[in-house]
């Protein structure tokens, strides 16, 4: 007998009673890889077959339920790339067609390979571009993984982009601007804030069609590639206060410097060069091309331009970013709120 009074159990005694019933063995952790690498919600349960085949192809999955429900791009695997359209900080854009249909995409290439944080994010920025449905933005349909390169599905414009180009009319810079000015006046409504509006990120297409392109994972992209954002051709739209925090007692409105990154691409638009001055823009030094937007009185338009215009480019270039009207303002402005002409038809499918 044991002490207590209780029996000793014979080894090999069926329903022998424990030593030391205070003692317990912990339990394994339960795997939670998968929920740590993309801390999301998951597709509603009727989507899976789609999210599985997406995943198959290649796919990263939309990280919301609402991105699930849209229509799935097609498998990486069915697009051809037929020629590079073009190239910068963020990466390489790729003209593709759709084996199976025909249809062009453009595919952006994003250069480097990002750690597990950068790509959640750039993940979620991908939800948020593929909700954004508004002709003046360009559509995002989604974005795959291969090999740890992130490459991002675009809608394709055929005209490229702005960059360079000189639109001395007014009536068609008109258009180009309420154009723009749509599409802003649409992500600042959802909340969204583009953050690196140029002559650049504005496409154009065939019938005239202008889209803002560019937003949200460029801004990730220099945040990550380039923290002080020290390049002359990042810096060349900021605003004064984004610039230097010191002018706005360090406050930054990031709508108002949309407005004003809109304001001064217009305003190149229609001298044909950079309106800081030419050796300022995209190869002059940065410290001067700071010192220039922050300390100097605002570019304006010509004399012999309309007094619509010039008062339309006065009211995106205040330097107090309270006084620059917001896009939904402008949209009234008598430079854009006359007569809008009808856009070219539609080039027939190639």
């Amino acid at each position: 007998m044991r002490p207590g009074g209780l029996p000793t159990p014979q080894p090999g005694t069926p329903g022998r009673a424990r030593r030391r019933p205070d003692l317990s063995l912990p339990m394994p952790p339960r795997e939670v890889t998968a929920s740590l690498a993309v801390p999301l919600p998951l597709p509603p349960p009727s989507s899976a077959p789609a999210s599985a085949a997406a995943a198959a192809a290649g796919l990263m999955p939309p990280p919301s339920a609402g991105a699930a429900q849209q229509q799935q791009p097609p498998p990486l695997a069915e697009l051809e790339r037929v020629r590079r359209v073009g190239s910068g900080a963020g990466g390489t854009v790729w003209l593709v067609r759709h084996r199976v249909t025909g249809r062009q995409y453009a595919l952006k290439v994003l250069y480097g390979n990002h750690d597990d944080a950068v790509r959640r994010q750039i993940a979620r920025e991908i939800a948020i571009l593929r909700a954004a449905d508004h002709p003046s933005v360009v559509r995002c349909h989604g974005m795959y993984e291969r090999g740890g390169e992130l490459q991002i599905l675009l809608e394709y414009m055929d005209g490229g982009s702005l960059d360079g180009r000189r639109i001395a009319a007014e009536p068609f810079l008109a258009d180009v601007a309420r154009q723009v000015l749509s599409g802003i006046a649409y992500l600042h409504r959802r909340h969204i804030v583009h953050r690196d509006i140029k002559p650049s990120n504005l496409l154009i297409d065939a019938a005239r069609r202008v889209k803002i392109a560019d937003f949200g994972v460029g801004r990730i992209l220099n945040q990550t590639m380039d923290p002080c954002n020290s390049s002359v051709g990042t810096i060349a739209y900021m605003s004064p206060e984004r610039i230097n925090t010191d002018l706005n007692d360090g406050n930054y409105d990031g709508y108002a410097g949309d407005i004003w990154s809109f304001g001064l691409s217009i305003l190149e638009f229609y001298l044909g060069k950079f309106p800081f001055g030419e050796n300022l823009g995209k190869q002059g030094d940065w410290a001067a091309l700071m010192v220039a937007i922050c300390y100097s009185d605002p570019p304006e338009p010509p004399p012999t331009a309309s007094p619509e215009f010039r008062g339309f480019i006065s009211c995106c270039l205040q330097k107090n970013p309270a006084r620059r009207l917001t896009a939904a303002q402008l949209l009234q402005h008598p430079f854009v709120a006359g007569p809008q002409p009808q856009p070219l038809a539609a080039p027939p499918p190639s």
